[in-house]
């Protein structure tokens, strides 16, 4: 079964290339849709095969045969959801730590794609398949705010502010060892580690442009720990982790990239069982804001920190005397 769009490209226009005059006819479908469609002959001028780069000089009909999405490969769960904002063109979710974002080998089943699969209702396809489209990830064993597109429009809109380096991504993590300045940057590439295929590296021969932005929230000196805020410029694969142990400062409970002997030091015997029980890397997806893709209004969504990290920053803070801001809002 598909779907007919008809469309005239009228006399008196000024000439344009088909795959331009489509992009700016349909906004809904995304260009790689569009050219599959092209490439699949799915789109006729006067009833003829085109090519994207075909010249519409005025008066040619355009006929584009819109197959109905299919199925998706992964199975819908009811798996629980918490659900921070939702419209018929994105879901906002808090994720909590455990829970992988797309099937992958070893994981085909519990993922956040199969639970949206399953709760929302309103997919509209993206690129042709009726799934929730991941325009960004979070680690398995990160929590915290992820955005996900319903449609094609959605999807291009996202992507484009993440490629522009437009959203606000703000992280709470704890690290080990003392950060000096209050505030700084790391701009080192990230590509895949040349020993080791499933850890990313800053030392990569392939190592694409990353860089991360930090700011001191916390130092807690006799523990030699620090509370930071990150914020991501770009969006590489595992970045804060790598950019911080790269500073020799890893993420606490980091089982990739830090040492697993080193919560064993920490002074405090309540505090070093609260990080032995953590089983996790303390990091924390803290704010995520952006432009809505269709009406362009700012929306900014937060999430505080999980009980198993708030804890841990609870008794730090309890040991140095600190209180806890109002608006780090660290407890649920």
């Amino acid at each position: 079964m598909c779907d007919i769009i008809e469309l005239t490209f009228e006399p008196g226009q000024t000439p344009e290339r088909l795959d331009r005059f489509l992009a700016r006819t349909l906004p809904d479908m995304s260009r790689a849709r569009l050219k599959r469609l092209i490439d699949d002959k799915q789109i006729t001028a006067d009833g003829a095969a085109v090519k994207a780069g075909l010249r519409l000089r005025g008066g040619e009909t355009l006929r584009i045969s819109v197959p109905q999405a299919q199925e998706p490969v992964a199975t819908p769960e009811d798996i629980p959801l918490d659900i921070l904002y939702e419209d018929s063109d994105l879901v906002v979710i808090n994720k909590p730590a455990g829970m992988v974002v797309h099937p992958a080998n070893g994981h085909y089943s519990g993922t956040l794609v199969n639970a949206l699969l399953h709760h929302c209702t309103d997919l509209s396809g993206i690129g042709g398949e009726l799934r929730p489209g991941i325009v960004h990830r979070l680690d398995k064993d990160t929590s915290g705010v992820l955005v996900v597109s319903k449609n094609d429009l959605s999807h291009q809109g996202l992507a484009q502010q993440f490629k522009d380096h437009s959203i606000n991504r703000r992280y709470i993590t704890l690290v080990h060892g003392q950060v000096q300045n209050d505030t700084g940057s790391i701009e080192k590439p990230i590509g895949r580690h040349p020993g080791a295929r499933k850890k990313m590296s800053t030392h990569s021969s392939r190592g694409r442009d990353a860089v991360t932005h930090w700011k001191v929230l916390r130092r807690y000196a006799a523990e030699r720990l620090t509370l930071l805020e990150m914020r991501l410029e770009t969006g590489r694969t595992h970045q804060i982790r790598v950019h911080l142990a790269d500073m020799n400062l890893p993420v606490v409970g980091d089982q990739t990239y830090g040492n697993v002997k080193r919560p064993n030091a920490l002074a405090d015997a309540h505090i070093r069982t609260l990080v032995q029980q953590l089983h996790r890397q303390a990091l924390h997806a803290w704010i995520l804001g952006f432009k809505h893709p269709r009406t362009g209004e700012y929306l900014e969504y937060f999430s505080p920190l999980p009980a198993d990290m708030a804890q841990i920053v609870t008794a730090l803070d309890a040991e140095y005397s600190i209180d806890t801001p109002d608006t780090f809002r660290f407890t649920p």
